[in-house]
């Protein structure tokens, strides 16, 4: 089968697009004949030799794909070759197939084509995992998301306008994207490259702060995401782009009671991640059934243009996802 794989690490010009055997499911696994995918930034940080898969997973890329079940392992019940399926991968998203684990998919609703069911599995449970089950943002309260274009980020503005009725949410953006942004459903929109977003967000908020706070940027935000941080409020920490490292006052976190988690769905256990799916399969999928909830899609490009999609990524113009499309 062809696969894109990285030769080495580095820039786009490691990835090759090449052939490579078809893998074959094990117990508890199907094969995925993959019709779409799509690229999210970890994909280009393990291209950079910052994020191995774990231990036995695929080295192929692509950690969220959509297709039809070609062959059921040992052990699976419940689904069957020719359902159309979308799931969470830890590796081998990038390829004609792909094994994944049956607990990790979820049926593609009718009204939603493999396009848009491949940039569902990773973005909206990442943000659902964050934002709700760990975050536990409820009615009432305010969310902070930083970096407004991306995957996850418009994921977790839709999902907190629909699933929350009473919720401020508030969004750092690019200026190109702040108009974008807003019109998603944030109720303010912060030019992170103008404006203070810690004393945007405590002016806003009444010098409350926000309950939530959703960062991919790490270090380089801690200081202000604590000063944006509402007491009892809950920080969580998905990625490190600006940084691993930074300092922490231990005793303003004490007194105001708050919280810092650091969070990734990659490295659980297979078990944890059959529940999480299974969790939001049963609360959020319907919402994509009816179409209250569509993903923002910025460009499709042919598996073989792999590293343009990735280039494209890299720019950061991109609003929403960027899939590749697999021709099988």
């Amino acid at each position: 089968m062809k696969a894109v794989i990285y030769e080495g690490f580095g820039g786009p010009e490691v990835i090759n697009l090449s052939e490579v055997p078809r893998p074959q499911p094990t117990e508890g696994q199907v094969l995925v004949r993959v019709r779409a995918t799509s690229v999210n930034r970890a994909d280009i940080i393990q291209r950079q030799g910052n994020y191995p898969p774990p231990p036995g997973e695929s080295d192929i890329p692509g950690l969220e794909l959509a297709g039809v079940i070609e062959k059921v392992g040992p052990g699976v019940r419940g689904w069957q070759t020719g359902d159309r399926v979308m799931c969470l991968a830890a590796g081998g998203g990038y390829a004609e197939y792909a094994v994944v684990y049956a607990g990790h998919l979820m049926r593609i609703p009718e009204t939603m084509g493999f396009a848009e069911a491949a940039c569902v599995s990773e973005v909206y449970i990442t943000a659902y995992l964050n934002i709700f089950l760990i975050g536990r943002f409820t009615a009432g309260e305010t969310v902070l998301i930083h970096g407004g274009g991306g995957g996850v980020n418009t994921a977790g503005i839709q999902l907190c306008r629909t699933l929350v009725s009473d919720a401020t949410i508030i969004v750092t953006a690019s200026p190109a994207k702040v108009d974008r942004v807003r019109s998603l459903g944030a109720d303010l929109v912060i030019n992170y490259r103008a404006q203070d977003f810690a004393a945007e967000v405590k002016a806003s908020t009444d010098n409350k702060g926000a309950d939530v706070i959703l960062d991919h940027i790490g270090a380089a935000y801690l200081a202000s995401n604590l000063k944006s941080l509402a007491g009892g409020g809950r920080l969580i920490i998905i990625g490190v782009m600006g940084g691993a490292a930074a300092e922490v006052n231990l005793a303003h976190l004490l007194v105001k009671r708050q919280r810092i988690i650091g969070s990734s769905i990659r490295s659980r256990p297979v078990e944890e991640k059959t529940r999480i799916t299974a969790a939001f399969a049963d609360k959020v999928l319907p919402y994509f059934a009816d179409r209250t909830i569509v993903p923002e899609i910025y460009r499709r490009f042919d598996l073989a243009k792999a590293a343009d999609a990735q280039r494209a990524m890299e720019q950061s113009r991109h609003f929403g996802k960027i899939v590749l499309q697999v021709r099988v």
